[in-house]
């Protein structure tokens, strides 16, 4: 069987007659299977279960020799990594190389040509500037009770990723491989762009909406200090600062993930807590300072 062959052994599919181009249907079918690129997520192969399931209706159409789908089939289950926005864009390109029934060696190559560039550039835009974009502003709508906040967040998030998910399948579908140098030609420069917007918007976030502060007061007779007071004169939201920029040097600098900086917030929270360190509408186990009743 072509799929117990090494991939690597086997040049050529054995029906080199082009095929017909897909039909609109086709390439729409898989556009909405792309949803489902991370379902299948794993640490060895990355997406690149869901990366096959998108693209398998394409293939099926394309190689009516079984043993040349099981070929493609084998060779487009490598691992592959991409940004879940931008993936219909490789799609497009591997199923014009596909359809035309081009080398083996050439289509995989292009396939991780294309994926590792739009990484770089979806983050930027999308993970960085616009997803952050669009919650802070939803976000404060549903803080206020106001229903219009999730429902134009999930409006814009998801109605702009459909958007551009059927524009690059169809485009990259129609232009193939040079689809690659139209989209990547400023991709340094744009992505550098991008992530400068990114941490202007993060920093307006921290500013506008961290809300951590400190309850901690210190007796001074009639006068008591305020220590949120004080620090609010030097510099408003500078606790809030200080947990974005311990979050920063925790990954930038010690390689910690999410998740363990997510541990590392949520001691932070639960110590405070317990001592009397952060306002809020609990009772500590400890007391810093009670202000006299008036």
């Amino acid at each position: 069987m072509a799929s117990k062959v090494n991939i690597d052994q086997i040049s050529h599919y054995n029906d080199l007659t082009p095929a017909a181009p897909l039909s609109k249907a086709t390439l729409n079918k898989m556009t909405w299977r792309s949803l489902q690129l991370q379902s299948a997520f794993n640490y060895e192969r990355m997406q690149a279960a869901g990366w096959l399931w998108g693209i398998l209706p394409g293939l099926e159409k394309i190689h009516t020799n079984k043993d040349d789908l099981a070929i493609s089939m084998t060779h487009n289950l490598e691992f592959f990594n991409t940004h879940p926005f931008l993936v219909t864009f490789v799609m497009g390109i591997v199923l014009s190389l596909e359809q035309q029934k081009a080398d083996i060696a050439t289509i995989r190559s292009v396939r991780v040509a294309a994926m590792g560039p739009l990484g770089g550039i979806g983050d930027a835009l999308f993970w960085f500037t616009f997803i952050p974009i669009v919650a802070g502003i939803t976000a404060n709508m549903a803080m206020d009770e106001n229903l219009m906040g999730p429902v134009l967040y999930f409006v814009l998030a998801f109605g702009l990723q459909m958007v551009i998910r059927f524009f690059l399948m169809n485009w990259s579908y129609k232009l193939g491989s040079s689809a690659i140098g139209a989209l990547t030609k400023n991709a340094k420069e744009f992505t550098r762009a991008a992530s400068i917007l990114g941490v202007f918007v993060v920093g307006a976030l921290v500013a506008n909406f961290g809300g951590t502060t400190t309850r901690i007061v210190f007796a001074n007779g009639d006068s008591p200090i305020s220590l949120q007071a004080q620090l609010d004169q030097i510099m408003p939201k500078m606790i809030p600062f200080a947990l974005t920029m311990l979050c920063y040097y925790l990954i930038k600098k010690k390689n910690f993930t999410a998740v363990k900086v997510i541990v590392v917030l949520l001691v932070i929270g639960i110590v405070g807590a317990i001592f009397g360190i952060w306002a809020g509408d609990y009772t500590p186990l400890v007391e810093w300072y009670t202000l006299p009743k008036a």
